[in-house]
């Protein structure tokens, strides 16, 4: 398939159709570690519009123009000021648009291969840019791709400026208006008055930072679907090394199920009850957690590490709901702080997956307003960019949630088909995390690892009986 088959027809700014009434914002200790990052790209791939080319980007450009009226720091740019403090000026420089077209490709087509095309990186703007950039260039672009028989919508944000959260705030809040919404109903929350905002000073070398991965390995990229039912399965093997059916043949449709072992120390307070079939959750393992330790478990014995390998396992947090007093759902702006698991690569073998996924569970249960706090005291005490990437070649970054509301992306023509990412911010092992389009519980893992470990991936058992 190949990627030359996108062409750009034209570029446009696309301004807020009010001016803004804020001034400036300045970036916290959440937002400077991301200037070394590329740009988001993420994009929802949907059915052929039922309007001509001209109309649909008319319509386009002016529900975009409405909704930065509401997000003004994502038309505004960077600038450092004399004490070195970076901060978004809210200066109304507006946002690129992009017309592209792919009319060769469909969407079935692009959508078959167990690889994600190439073609899919052409559908976003800012290719390799680092977030620094935004200095000079748009804090973001939409790129809309007309196909035979589809259209692919792809957002580009800079990370400096937005998390997950934010940026999907911006994109679902883009789509209500085009659907015809007179009133948004996700306001953004633009408080500086927290915990991130800091005196401190990152300070850069001339010309800014330079990307913290090469990006120019070969890379191979799938995305892995997991149905309601199979992480369900995942979440009680994690949680009591027993199956669904096991546990309801054992003790019928209403039982309690103690949770009597975790890290091999009694714990009658963690309880699961069943009642007709269905789990109501206390305190366990979560289905993120257990369906991470799988995959940690599989990449791990894919990779083919040293027993007495450390191994690492990195997830974002979102920090909104774990500061006290919490943070509105709704800031704006990155709120996020990473957490390593550490372990060797043999005891994440030779142990069960209740082990893997409790490590992963009590590390992410521990992170709490004084680890938050904790985090922000250390970065103070030693601004640092965040090192993405993996140079030890035995990590793995999840990045993204299924709880972001991807597939809630309706232009007035229906939900996305499926929800894509760009090149940006991917090496071996950076994972991605998307509800499943069925909804329900379903995820899909958009993973990239070298093609050696993605095809030891598709050959080991434990972790393909769960796809999909």
């Amino acid at each position: 398939m190949p990627s030359s088959s996108v062409s750009i027809v034209s570029k446009t700014t696309v301004f807020p159709q009010h001016k803004s009434t804020m001034k400036s914002l300045k970036l916290s200790v959440s937002d400077l570690p991301m200037l070394s990052c590329q740009y988001i790209q993420k994009g929802v791939l949907l059915s052929q519009p039922p309007l001509p080319t001209d109309s649909l980007l008319a319509l386009l450009k002016l529900s975009l123009s409405k909704t930065l009226s509401h997000f003004p720091a994502l038309a505004g740019s960077l600038a450092t000021d004399p004490v070195g403090h970076v901060r978004i000026l809210c200066n109304d420089a507006g946002v690129e648009f992009i017309h592209a077209r792919a009319k060769r490709l469909y969407v079935d087509d692009i959508l078959a291969p167990l690889d994600v095309p190439g073609c899919f990186k052409e559908f976003f703007a800012f290719d390799k840019t680092l977030s620094y950039a935004g200095h000079k260039k748009p804090l973001a672009a939409v790129q809309v791709t007309e196909l035979g028989d589809g259209v692919f919508v792809g957002l580009t944000v800079n990370h400096a400026v937005t998390d997950g959260t934010s940026f999907w705030n911006f994109f679902n809040t883009f789509a209500e208006i085009c659907k015809g919404a007179k009133k948004i109903s996700k306001s953004p929350n633009f408080c500086r008055d927290t915990v991130f905002n800091s005196p401190a000073v990152l300070r850069f070398p001339a010309g800014g930072p330079a990307a913290t991965f090469s990006g120019d390995e070969p890379l191979r990229e799938r995305i892995f679907h997991f149905s309601r039912e199979s992480i369900l399965k995942l979440k009680l093997k994690a949680n009591r090394k027993l199956t669904h059916s096991e546990i309801l043949g054992k003790q019928g449709n209403n039982c309690w199920i103690s949770v009597i072992e975790i890290n091999g120390v009694t714990n009658g307070k963690k309880t699961d009850f069943f009642k007709n079939g269905k789990l109501n959750r206390t305190d366990e393992i979560s289905s993120f957690q257990s369906l991470s330790a799988q995959l940690w478990r599989s990449v791990t014995r894919a990779r083919k590490l040293e027993s007495a390998k450390t191994t690492t396992f990195r997830m974002a947090v979102n920090c909104r709901h774990r500061l006290e007093p919490r943070l509105e759902p709704l800031y704006f702006g990155n709120a996020i702080q990473s957490i390593p698991t550490v372990a060797y690569a043999g005891e994440v073998l030779s142990r069960d997956l209740h082990w893997c996924a409790d490590l992963l569970h009590q590390n992410v249960v521990a992170h709490d307003d004084a680890t938050v706090r904790r985090g922000v005291k250390d970065w103070e005490s030693n601004p640092r960019l965040f090192p993405l990437g993996n140079s030890d070649g035995a990590s793995i970054t999840m990045g993204s949630s299924p709880r972001f509301p991807m597939y809630d992306n309706d232009f007035g023509w229906g939900r996305p088909l499926a929800v894509r990412s760009g090149r940006a911010n991917k090496f071996d092992g950076k994972i991605s995390a998307f509800c499943g389009r069925d909804g329900g519980g379903s995820v899909d893992l958009e993973v990239v690892l070298a093609p050696g470990t993605m095809a030891g991936l598709e050959n080991d058992m434990e972790f393909m009986q769960y796809v999909s």
